[in-house]
């Protein structure tokens, strides 16, 4: 290929970065062909691409192997109660929540030590509901506001409050200022990740709370990827004028993450057959309850990669050293999917079988460290001395 060719393209892909990386992505596309479409998914301004943009971003520039591994550092605290959300606060420390007790509490990073926060109003705990996902603002630094998706008597909704770090411990967060509500529902499939998205943008994985017809009803928001501003308002590009469903055919979305390119990937329970690793898409059908996994059938979008439900049962996922990482509360384990663009590059590897019991969330911690929170005390599993437990990884 014609050398010239090779750096045009590769200040392309790579504007605004360094002029090594600028002749290090060119030697990378000799290699590849001079393409318009080469990219990292990075936009000329630095930031990530909108969702569209995201769906059909090429390869990333390098592969990870097929094989990896996984050390676990240290454990980080015990003794948490029915754990289920995690947000990073911008120094390190996490933020957790209690699905069953309601409340959010502060985790030290480097000591572990624990500071309840306070109760989020409103939540009404039972079966799968409760206390849910939670994450910070985009706007963080300036506004304190901390988002949370539970359920109430009545639906699943999202909030805000403030979290005010001079009140004493257990004072500390705002009343709940509803963005978003309505969304069904149920003793089981309450949904519950959330995560800002490199657009800026709220998304929200949701269940069909048992009732199938939901998931395919683009009217309800039950069984669905959901897409709002912070103030819960519908986003100008969703695939539906007025509405804030982004992809629906769900059956119970339980993790979001987004990969180097700016691709979202989300996880979701199966029920008897397979239990599933999604490419989201905008406005695309993911099948439940018509298919299920890699069902091949027309007009819905197969999963990525699929698991039986023993194996896996997947619940948060983080994206990690060009890996999907998947926690599994009935498979008890870690899963490794590495990718190449938009599919794995080898099959998914398992990690930590037996050892640690149910495993509801992990989340990057920067570079090659995860964190990963255990769910013993959720009813369902078998709680051990020390459970729940916060547990620091290295991953390759």
């Amino acid at each position: 290929m014609n050398s010239d060719c090779a750096v045009v393209e590769g200040i392309r892909t790579v504007q605004r970065r360094t002029v090594t990386a600028v002749l290090a992505s060119a030697v990378l596309l000799s290699t590849a062909g001079c393409s318009s479409g080469g990219g990292d998914g990075v936009s000329a301004t630095g930031h990530a691409p909108g969702p569209h943009a995201a769906a059909s971003a090429s390869a990333s520039p390098s592969v990870p192997p097929a094989k990896g591994s996984v050390r676990v550092v240290s454990t980080l605290t015990t003794g948490l109660n029915s754990p289920w959300g995690v947000a990073v606060l911008p120094e390190g420390d996490l933020l957790v929540s209690s699905r069953d007790r309601g409340t959010i509490t502060r985790v030290n990073a480097k000591t572990g030590a624990k500071t309840v926060l306070g109760k989020v109003a409103g939540v009404a705990p039972a079966g799968e509901g409760g206390l849910l996902g939670i994450a910070l603002s985009p706007s963080y630094a300036s506004d304190h506001m901390v988002y949370a998706y539970f359920t109430t008597t009545s639906d699943n909704r999202i909030a805000r409050m403030f979290y005010d770090e001079k009140q004493p411990a257990g004072q500390q967060l705002g009343a709940p200022d509803t963005v978003f509500k309505g969304i069904p529902k149920g003793t089981l499939h309450n949904g519950g990740r959330i995560a800002f998205g490199p657009d800026k943008m709220l998304y929200a994985g949701t269940g069909e709370t048992g009732d199938r017809g939901l998931a395919q009803d683009k009217k309800s928001l039950g069984g669905k990827i959901l897409r709002m501003t912070p103030d819960g308002q519908p986003v100008h590009g969703n695939p539906w004028a007025d509405s804030v469903v982004f992809s629906y055919g769900h059956r119970n979305v339980q993790g979001l993450a987004w990969d180097r390119s700016g691709r979202l990937w989300a996880d979701e329970f199966g029920q008897d057959t397979w239990d599933e690793l999604n490419l989201i898409r905008p406005g695309k059908n993911y099948g439940w309850p018509d298919a299920e996994g890699k069902a091949g059938k027309a007009g819905f979008t197969d999963a990525v990669e699929q698991w039986k439900p023993a194996d896996a049962s997947p619940s948060g996922i983080a994206y990690a050293e060009g890996s999907i990482w998947m926690a599994s509360l009935r498979g008890g384990r870690l899963w490794r999917i590495p990718l190449s663009g938009e599919k794995p590059s080898a099959k998914p590897q398992a990690f930590l079988q037996g050892k640690y019991g149910r495993l509801r969330t992990v989340v990057a911690a920067g570079g090659d460290r995860l964190w990963l929170v255990t769910s013993n005390t959720d009813s369902r599993g078998a709680p051990k001395a020390g459970d729940d437990r916060i547990l620091q990884l290295e991953v390759k």
